[in-house]
């Protein structure tokens, strides 16, 4: 018992001594410093530099895979999105042989049989939804807008991340039937149903009241995320089971006698060209009995066979017509994530080489001061100074500067970060993790360019520095 206790006050005293030293050399380093403010100044830019470049490097980078996650969260994760092909690109005519009969092939197009083949025949599909969008007015209490109104399965909103804020999903009955039920966007509750809750009420849709089962949750997206990833806005959109679009609203695969009477119409176009807008020509040039096929993948390793399964699948039943377009969201995603840690490394290399010559600035000017102040330092060697006393001094100083400037390099690559989000419409974020790591950088570079001039500083011969003249 006796070492252990009698080591303990040797312990301690050396910690006091340790904090005493370090404290006496960080004093003297301030007042060095202090006496050569504007040198000190000029020699932490460099620093200040790299570290305001680390810290927009990093924002930058964060923002980004901020703005993929959210991304990937509003087009679903393990997606792989059918879309049909309306209008297809025209060409001219390859030279044909005389006698030559060119074969027309005929498509259904992209019908709600296909969704179900895929998700009964395509191995690891967890779930897949059919999508029908039609513009429409929608009408309640003598208010009035345009509107649209969707098709989709009860796995629609778990497919795309669309969370209930009230009421509940369709019951399958109800699903079945095709009965007029619907589950609108937080942006038609905020104008319908300002003042009453809108579960069981009854809104106008088009020509069919329909009865409002659930609210979606408020899911805002900007105009030009919307047009990036080609979605929509589902705070305005009015959802119907897709039985119910198709037998209470239209269904492209069969042709009414109303559309032949619209077809047989005599069309008035003036000297500019058809009048119509491009929303009622899309409208009439599609034939096609779902505007898209949403399906989820159980594992995102399988998504890229998958999808090449269900292109083949579709290939053979539309007749080998290609009308229809396969998309995996996620890998695009990866894509420009990887597009933009490339440029994140670039701005790396670039932040660092500015530290690298704000490490060199350091060294440079300390190594002077060393040959400017050789009487100091043979005073305080004649006065019991110690070698590892001018060493600590000199690194002290050293690190004084290079952490100032990184310092002040954190708050300029806040103030950068934040122009950038502001004046270039790129997200930023400044995440912990790059503060600490950029003020452990300008610790490590002040530490790593100091130790030379201090090492020197701390050789130099007590008596030839007080005869320096």
């Amino acid at each position: 018992m006796t070492p252990v206790s009698a080591s303990r006050p040797t312990l301690a005293a050396l910690r006091a001594q340790l904090v005493a030293h370090v404290a006496f050399s960080f004093r003297t380093a301030f007042e060095a410093v202090g006496h050569n403010k504007l040198r000190a100044g000029l020699t932490s830019l460099g620093i200040l530099f790299g570290v305001a470049s680390v810290i927009a490097m990093l924002a930058i980078g964060r923002g980004a895979e901020l703005e993929i996650i959210q991304q990937m969260r509003l087009l679903g994760s393990n997606n792989v999105i059918v879309t049909p092909i309306v209008e297809q690109k025209e060409g001219k005519a390859a030279d044909q042989a005389p006698g030559e009969k060119q074969v027309q092939r005929f498509s259904p197009g992209l019908t709600y049989l296909d969704a179900a083949a895929i998700a009964h025949e395509v191995p690891h599909v967890q779930a897949t939804s059919g999508e029908i969008v039609l513009n429409t007015t929608l009408t309640r209490n003598g208010l009035r807008r345009s509107g649209k109104v969707v098709g989709v399965d009860p796995d629609y909103f778990d497919l795309l991340n669309l969370h209930l804020a009230a009421g509940t999903n369709w019951a399958p009955v109800q699903v079945t039937d095709g009965s007029p039920v619907a589950i609108i966007g937080w942006g038609v509750r905020s104008r319908f149903f300002t003042t009453e809750n809108p579960i069981g009420r009854r809104l106008k849709v088009g020509n069919v009241w329909l009865t409002v089962a659930g609210v979606l949750a408020d899911r805002p997206v900007s105009p030009e995320t919307s047009q990036q990833l080609g979605i929509r806005d589902a705070n305005m959109d009015v959802y119907v089971p897709t039985q119910t679009m198709l037998v209470r609203y239209r269904n492209r695969a069969m042709l009414t006698e109303r559309e032949i009477q619209a077809a047989s119409r005599t069309v008035t176009v003036s000297e500019a060209g058809d009048t119509t807008d491009a929303a009622t020509r899309a409208e009439r040039a599609n034939r096609n009995q779902l505007d898209g096929i949403i399906v989820r993948v159980d594992d995102s390793q399988y998504m890229p066979a998958v999808a090449d399964v269900i292109r083949r699948m579709l290939t053979r039943r539309h007749n080998t017509v290609v009308d229809f377009e396969i998309t995996v969201p996620e890998l695009l995603l990866r894509q420009e994530q990887r597009t933009r840690s490339i440029f994140n490394v670039v701005l790396g290399a670039i932040a660092s080489i500015s530290l690298l010559v704000g490490g060199i600035g350091i060294m440079n000017i300390m190594l002077a001061s060393v040959l400017e102040r050789i009487r100091e330092i043979g005073v305080r060697r004649a006065t019991g100074a110690t070698q590892k006393d001018i060493l600590f001094q000199f690194l002290s100083e050293a690190l004084l500067i290079s952490v100032a400037g990184g310092m002040a390099g954190i708050v300029a690559g806040a103030a950068i970060s934040g122009g950038i989000q502001h004046f270039a419409g790129i997200r930023t974020a400044i995440s912990s993790l790059s503060v600490v790591l950029a003020f452990g950088v300008s610790f490590t570079v002040g530490l790593v360019f100091g130790i030379v001039p201090a090492w020197r500083a701390a050789q130099q011969d007590p008596v030839a520095c007080l005869r320096y003249e």
